[in-house]
Formats: C-alpha cells, structure tokens, sequence
C-alpha cells in the first residue's frame, strides 16, 4: 500500500511530538515541514532522525512544492483559519490542533469549506484516545443507564512560561476544552447553555483568570459542572480531570488515571435494591493519544469511518469555551450556539 504523504505545519512542542507521529506512522510518510522559522524545522528534523523532508517557511508553497495527501496544522492558533482554509481550497485534508480556530465565525468559515469542497477537516482532541475514558464512556452508556448529572474536577499548577501566562484565560482559553469536550463524549450528549465564573486567585502566577467554575446543562436535562485551576498548590487531579456521574442506576467515579470505581445494583437487585462496588480495570485500546487521533484520521483517508473529533463535532465543543468565556465576561447565562 502505497504511503500517504503528510505535510506539517509548527515546529514547537506540539509539532514535534507529531513529527514522532507521523514517522512512527506505517501508512505515512512525512513530506515536508513548514515553520515561520525554517531552521526550526530543520532542527527538529534533525533531532527525530528523519531524512528526506522538504522544509519551508511559507505553507501555500509547500503545499505546491510537496504535494501532500493530507497536513497536520501544530502552528500557533491565531494561524489554524488561515493555514486550514489554503489546504481546504486545494483539496488537501487537514488534521489541526485545537481550539479549530479563534472565534466562532472563523470556526464556522472553516466547517462550511469543508462542506463546500468536500475535503475532510478534523481536530486533534487526543484525550479521546485514553483507554480509561474510553471505559467510563462505556459504563456511562451502558451499565448506570445514562447520565443525569456529570462532575469534573480539574486542578494543577503547572509553571509554563511564556504565552499561556500572559493570556486573558489561559485556563477556559488553552485547557477547557479537553474536560468540556469529554463530557460531550462521555455522555453522548450536547450543550445548551452554560454559566461560568473565572477569577485569579492572589497567589497566581498568571496575569489572567487561571480559575473558573461552569455549570452547563445539556441535552436531555444533563447538568454537568465543571471546576477547575491552573494555579492550585497541592493535591493536583490528573490532568484528565477528577469525575463524578449520576444516573438512575447508580453512580460512576474516574480518578482520570487507573481508578473506575462503579455502584451498581448487583445482578439481582432492582433499580432500588441493594448497590455494590466494584473496581473496574479499563481495557487497552488500539491506539492512544495523539497515535489513535492520527490512526482514525488516516483511516478515514482510507475509506475508514470518519474522525470522532471531524470539525462538525469539535466546532461544538468550541462553542461550549466561547459560550463559558461570554458568560464570565457578561455576569449572564450564554446560550451555546454553533
């Protein structure tokens, strides 16, 4: 089977943990590398190993000069609109880092050229590929009967440096959308509106908000409330997030790493009979992380199924840290538009 050739946009941190990717990758065969600085590019090459690369600064002339099946756009986020809609005019299918874009409008400017020139556009939400949620999912779906509530708790510290520390949000902005995005997965259902709060606790290295609480209800009268920090000192959560989900079975509870702890009735009690605890240990799945996000978008490619995270479903999970970002601003509940 003949290789499909990719062409890669970025070459920081994201960048070159898909060019790890893409080179471990048996069905691709990484073409060409694009950065703003060329010599980036080179470098990072350079350090993976990888021969025969075309680098550029420019992506319009990589794109003519390589001849890709497909790019991966790693660039910065202010750069995803213009990067994703010269690849969708030329028929080139994209695979983008999140967020898909900076604003709604560009957002829905995006998924209308996908439609338009029939050219799929999809968006690397890789936490979907994570063996425990994929478990919680299952259980969510299945054994508690649905959900009626869903709680996450997320708390780190990280010390980035750099952007994220100058950033009016940098939590709902840069790290939200994981947690928002696997509520939706997790659940299989869709935002309504939310009300959200930020702030910046007195300790906080970040210049903006780097705390928020949201309550969001979703389809179907789901309520899911989301809390979370940046700068919490302490008994940090897996950066997975800390989650609690209510349904009319029971309760299921995921430490965001190893621990699925279910109570549900046992195999003869009714609905209001006697619960029981049980441990459960998730099973592997064929590919996690960014790997799996890249193994279902070249399938696609292929013929396959298309990409859980296809621009048609992400804009949705957007939409949800627009909509929070519009209500913290506001005082006011946002409806969640898309």
């Amino acid at each position: 089977m003949t290789q499909l050739r990719a062409l890669l946009v970025g070459a920081g941190g994201m960048g070159r943990a898909w060019g790890r990717a893409l080179a471990a990758h048996p069905d691709v065969a990484l073409a060409g590398w694009v950065d703003v600085a060329r010599e980036r590019a080179v470098s990072a090459a350079m350090e993976l190993g990888l021969d025969d690369v075309a680098f550029d600064d420019d992506v319009v002339t990589a794109l003519r000069l390589v001849g890709p099946d497909f790019v991966v756009d790693a660039a910065t986020a202010e750069a995803h609109r213009d990067i994703t809609l010269a690849c969708l005019e030329r028929g080139v299918a994209v695979l983008g880092e999140k967020p898909m874009a900076t604003t709604m409008d560009e957002a829905r400017e995006l998924v209308h050229a996908s439609e338009r020139t029939r050219t799929l556009f999809a968006v690397n939400q890789n936490r979907r590929y994570n063996k425990g949620i994929a478990a919680f999912r299952e259980v969510v779906i299945g054994a508690l009967g649905g959900a009626g509530q869903i709680n996450a708790e997320f708390y780190t510290g990280p010390h980035f440096g750099g952007f994220r520390e100058e950033m009016d949000s940098p939590l709902l902005v840069d790290m939200a959308i994981h947690t928002f995005d696997a509520a939706r997965y997790v659940t299989d259902a869709e935002p309504v509106s939310v009300l959200c709060a930020e702030h910046n606790p007195s300790w906080s290295w970040y210049k903006g908000a780097a705390s928020a609480i949201a309550e969001f209800e979703f389809t179907g009268g789901l309520r899911f409330s989301y809390e979370g920090s940046w700068c919490a000192r302490g008994l940090p959560t897996s950066w997975e997030a800390s989650w609690r989900v209510l349904g009319p079975r029971g309760s299921v509870t995921w430490d965001g790493a190893e621990s699925l702890v279910t109570e549900l009735p046992g195999p003869e009690g009714g609905p209001d009979g006697q619960l029981r605890r049980s441990a459960l240990t998730p099973r592997p799945i064929p590919a996690e992380g960014i790997d799996g996000s890249l193994a279902d978008f070249v399938g696609a490619l292929r013929g396959g199924p298309v990409p859980m995270s296809e621009c048609h479903d992400n804009i949705r999970s957007l939409a949800m840290v627009m909509s929070a970002l519009e209500s913290s601003r506001t005082g006011r509940r946002a409806v969640i538009e898309w």
